[in-house]
């Protein structure tokens, strides 16, 4: 059995993901015994392309995780006797965790626990099905919960798993407008839009609009610093692009957690980003924009029908839109009610389900829906990609040969990583003198 305190291991391979995984961790931790102390959570940081810098993990304030290849964690499972996992990842590395914890031993296995960091605007059955084997599998909302049943029924999948829950990060105080101060905050993201004219013309009507309101704060919050890897790529960051065009005075560009940023905001603007779900359920003014478009290749199509698309030629003018209060419970957004919200409230379900599974004397086995009999075209390749197939879930029966080109591989991603987070914005720097 357990012990009263559970312990929970997160993996994560981006910083959003990590800061979803630790806020999930301790939101799904059933509550301790009197007198005993709460979850002891350890993170715990893919390598890859979008390790976390320590800025960035500094920024998310949630401690900082040890960095671990696929097979180093798998071994961590094993030897520590973890009660909970909560696997923050992308699905494809989701569904080859899945396959290596069910070959990791004889041994008590934990709960698994996996979801998705924001708006599920892509993907959806590619992602749902990648993600199925976990016990537990989080909606961040009413909508999604229904929507990840309809997959799973749909092809034949046991949907016991999708638990309703929240975005673990909606919270903070709820907004007050202060006279005299009129802050607007522009929430860029790393890769919608991705084209460079989208983004300059984005640029360009931030900047018309802090002119056309001299009196007005107009912020450009951003993701991450030149050389940083966030969850999505950022092929070309708003920074550089800043610097080819005239700014005004009061247009700035920040960084930081974006709850610091909400508690100045009074009109946050996003193509679709989830920070609007993160101003919506503080009652911040919401804007997503149709300048572009609404499209699912932007994801600004999540939106409709919530009575916040608009354009910057009506934010201009001064419109701010009204969000509709059944899109807003719908998509589990609803503003917080005053002091007596409780940001764990909507946990409750996926706590009972934690809970009841750490009480059975046995847990079943891991049963993934793609296997080698249901997806012999598709399962190998995932597996492969993250070299946690038959022989790398079993870490120590490799031979030298294995160990050796491990070792390489290991080698040469650091080096890859150190180019791309160190080098590469220095050679851009001096390329720009």
């Amino acid at each position: 059995m357990p012990s009263p305190t559970p312990r929970i291991a997160v993996l994560a391979d981006s910083d959003t993901r990590w800061k979803w995984g630790a806020l999930t961790a301790r939101r799904i931790a059933p509550p301790p015994p009197p007198g005993a102390a709460g979850p002891d959570v350890t993170g715990y940081a893919l390598r890859g392309r979008a390790t976390p810098t320590a800025r960035q993990l500094a920024e998310a304030g949630l401690g900082t995780p040890r960095e671990v290849t696929g097979a180093e964690f798998l071994r961590a499972v094993r030897e520590e006797a973890y009660d909970v996992v909560v696997l923050a990842l992308v699905g494809g590395t989701v569904q080859a965790f899945l396959h290596g914890l069910a070959g990791a031993g004889p041994r008590r296995r934990p709960v698994v626990v996996t979801g998705y960091v924001g708006v599920v605007y892509e993907k959806l059955a590619d992602g749902l099905l990648l993600r199925h084997g976990a016990d537990v599998v989080l909606a961040n909302s009413p909508y999604d919960a229904r929507r990840f049943r309809a997959v799973y029924e749909g092809v034949g999948a046991d949907p016991s798993a999708i638990v309703e829950a929240a975005l673990p990060f909606l919270g903070g105080a709820p907004h007050r407008p202060v006279p005299g101060r009129h802050t607007v905050v522009f929430a860029a993201q790393p890769s919608v839009p991705a084209p460079r004219a989208d983004r300059l013309y984005l640029l360009r009507r931030l900047a018309g609009h802090a002119r056309l309101h001299p009196g007005r704060e107009v912020l450009l919050k951003l993701r991450s610093k030149p050389g940083e890897h966030t969850t999505h790529v950022e092929e070309l960051p708003y920074q550089k692009l800043a610097r080819t065009l005239p700014l005004p005075p009061n247009l700035r560009l920040v960084y930081g957690h974006m709850g610091d940023v909400l508690d100045r905001t009074d009109l946050l603007v996003t193509v679709s980003s989830t920070a609007a779900l993160e101003a919506l359920h503080r009652r911040v003014p919401t804007a997503v924009l149709t300048d572009l478009g609404v499209r699912e290749a932007l994801g600004n199509h999540h939106f409709i029908g919530s009575g916040l698309l608009t354009s910057w030629d009506r934010l201009d003018a001064g419109h701010e839109p009204a969000p509709d209060p059944a899109w807003l419970a719908d998509q589990g957004a609803a503003p917080a009610e005053g002091a007596a919200h409780d940001p764990d409230a909507a946990f409750a379900a996926a706590r009972r389900r934690v809970a009841d599974l750490l009480a059975r004397d046995a847990l079943p086995p891991i049963a993934p829906y793609y296997t080698a009999a249901s997806a012999p075209g598709y399962l190998p390749g995932v597996l492969a990609r993250h070299r946690l197939d038959a022989d790398a879930s079993e870490p120590g029966t490799r031979g030298v040969r294995g160990l050796l080109r491990d070792a390489a591989r290991e080698a040469a991603r650091g080096a890859y990583r150190h180019g791309v987070q160190r080098v590469a914005p220095v050679i851009r720097r001096l390329g720009e003198l």
